[in-house]
């Protein structure tokens, strides 16, 4: 399994990206964010599924792109040039896929913002190559194990946060995940983009580099819980004793 996040902020984007690869019983470490910024303005590209087809589509797009006179300057542009590639590759492979037990199941993340976008955008591609895009009342999307990370993000993330604080939260949930899921693992690759910059950054943090805030946010979670207020656990609490104090009762009788 795989864990993408991509986050849209009123500052930026942000994209985290984990680095296992499960292939039977093997486990490798390989990028699944790859960056492209020139002077049509920068652009990231995160996947979840088949590695082969991952492969496949940016070696299709990659050279399409070098054999264009001109870029696209948006970005749905140049998403629906990739969602093209995607399709070839569909074509190429699906059913030779499908026979062999695999499913054609590669799902994209795209950010960034070219010359002719007044703001930086993110979609969402799917694998038959029709695409969403990731707006305000959401900021962020999951591609792969999603389900651990989404509750963080949902309590906490809005629109209007800082490229820092959106970091910050992306992290925890990619570290909720870890927790749970053995195969979302460090190292992680963060890119970074900063609104009307057209400049992504890069940075890869390995397990060792966030143990201290993994411990920290796990200490909080405890601390949290004996912080609640409790006086709705009362009642229960109360019946609870009753019944322990009669049980208790009945069994000093025998």
């Amino acid at each position: 399994m795989t864990f993408c996040l991509g986050i849209t902020v009123d500052e930026g984007l942000v994209g985290i990206a984990d680095t296992r690869i499960t292939s039977g019983t093997e486990m490798i470490t390989a990028r699944k964010v790859s960056a492209y910024q020139n002077g049509f303005g920068a652009f990231f590209i995160m996947t979840s599924g088949l590695r082969s087809v991952r492969d496949k589509m940016l070696t299709y797009f990659e050279e399409r792109l070098g054999e264009m006179e001109d870029s696209p300057e948006k970005l749905y542009r140049m998403v629906n040039l990739l969602a093209e590639e995607l399709r070839r590759v569909a074509i190429e492979d699906r059913e030779h896929l499908n026979a062999g037990g695999l499913h054609f199941n590669l799902h994209t993340l795209v950010g960034g913002q070219l010359t002719g976008d007044s703001k930086h955008r993110l979609f969402l591609i799917y694998p038959e190559g029709n695409w969403v895009e990731v707006g305000e009342g959401t900021p962020y999307y999951i591609i792969g194990e999603g389900g651990y990370g989404k509750p963080v993000l949902d309590r906490t993330l809005k629109h209007s946060d800082s490229l820092k604080f959106a970091l910050k939260v992306g992290c925890l949930a990619f570290d909720s995940t870890r927790i749970s899921a053995s195969d979302v693992d460090f190292p992680i690759d963060v890119v970074l983009y900063s609104r009307h910059s057209h400049e992504i950054v890069e940075h890869r943090y390995e397990a060792t580099d966030l143990a201290e805030i993994s411990s920290w946010w796990q200490n909080q979670l405890r601390s949290s819980v004996n912080e609640l207020p409790s006086e709705w656990v009362e009642n229960i609490a109360a019946k609870l004793k009753a019944v322990t104090r009669r049980t208790g009762r009945h069994k000093e009788m025998e």
